[in-house]
């Protein structure tokens, strides 16, 4: 553990070299951490230091190389890159800058060739790429107008069906205002109309006077005057025949028998009522006439 201390805060220092280090809650997870830290940045920087020591030594060979190419030009053929005219020298300066695009060792063709070959190659595989995205960029685009009108449509809707909410929203409080003022008044009638029949009870009042029974009671009165009818229209051939007295006194009595049920049964309905009118005056008229010719 303490030698991790020493490690870590040795590593601290290096790092912030002239300025303080930060004070830090000294726990094992804390070393730890901070020991593997300064690990791996001694191995990062060990690795920096040897790159570092590989391009410095590329670097003088390449630096030998041009030296002695230099002079193999110099000696063999007179060149130098004084002598060379400005043309001369931005074809060479051009052809250096080609051979560090294509990345090759050296300016033979042999080299130069299948680079060039390479770099033809992936330009015609970026142009293939490069027309596939605009045909799939000119789908998008046409995705992207029918997307576009297809959301102002729905813009469109939503608007439509939020205003129509609104309305319906308001028809739909109105109608519960309705609904609750209706119900109000139907418990109001329903009160109303329970004490009315609790001071018909206490009054005790008939039930053959109220409205229902009159008209069922006229209803039953006007079915016996329809029942009557057929009678008076049987009763009519007999009227202008001459007077027989056993044939007028079996009619009387047949006619009395039927006035007589007629009577009872409207008697029975009424139940008592005087309002309704009797279905037997005109019969007893009839009836009366009978005796009159009869005598």
């Amino acid at each position: 553990m303490c030698e991790k201390i020493k490690k870590v805060n040795s590593w601290l220092s290096a790092v912030f070299g002239d300025q303080p280090v930060p004070q830090f809650e000294v726990t094992t997870r804390t070393v730890d951490i901070l020991y593997q830290l300064a690990q791996s940045s001694e191995a990062r920087c060990s690795d920096t230091a040897h790159l570092i020591e590989d391009f410095k030594q590329k670097t003088s060979e390449y630096q030998a190389d041009a030296a002695h190419l230099q002079e193999v030009l110099l000696q063999g053929v007179g060149l130098s890159s004084a002598s060379l005219s400005k043309p001369a020298a931005d074809y060479v300066s051009a052809l250096v800058d080609n051979v560090m695009v294509l990345g090759v060792r050296d300016t033979s063709l042999a080299s130069l060739m299948p680079a060039v070959n390479n770099l033809t190659s992936e330009h015609l595989k970026a142009e293939k790429s490069n027309e596939q995205l605009e045909r799939e960029l000119r789908a998008l685009r046409k995705r992207l107008g029918a997307t576009l009108m297809l959301r102002g449509t729905l813009q469109e809707d939503i608007e439509k069906t939020i205003k129509f909410e609104t309305v319906e929203s308001a028809k739909a409080e109105e109608r519960m205002l309705n609904m609750d003022f209706v119900t109000a008044k139907a418990r109001e009638l329903s009160n109303h109309r329970e004490r009315s029949e609790a001071q018909l009870v206490a009054r005790k009042m008939d039930k053959s006077i109220t409205h229902q029974a009159i008209v069922q009671l006229s209803e039953e009165v006007g079915a016996l005057k329809n029942q009557i009818m057929p009678l008076k229209k049987k009763l009519e051939p007999y009227m202008d025949l001459s007077p027989s007295p056993s044939l007028a006194v079996v009619k009387i009595e047949e006619a009395k028998r039927e006035l007589a049920a007629l009577d009872s049964q409207l008697e029975k309905n009424t139940d008592g009522s005087r309002c309704a009118e009797k279905p037997n005056n005109a019969p007893e008229k009839e009836t009366g006439a009978l005796h009159g010719s009869e005598s």
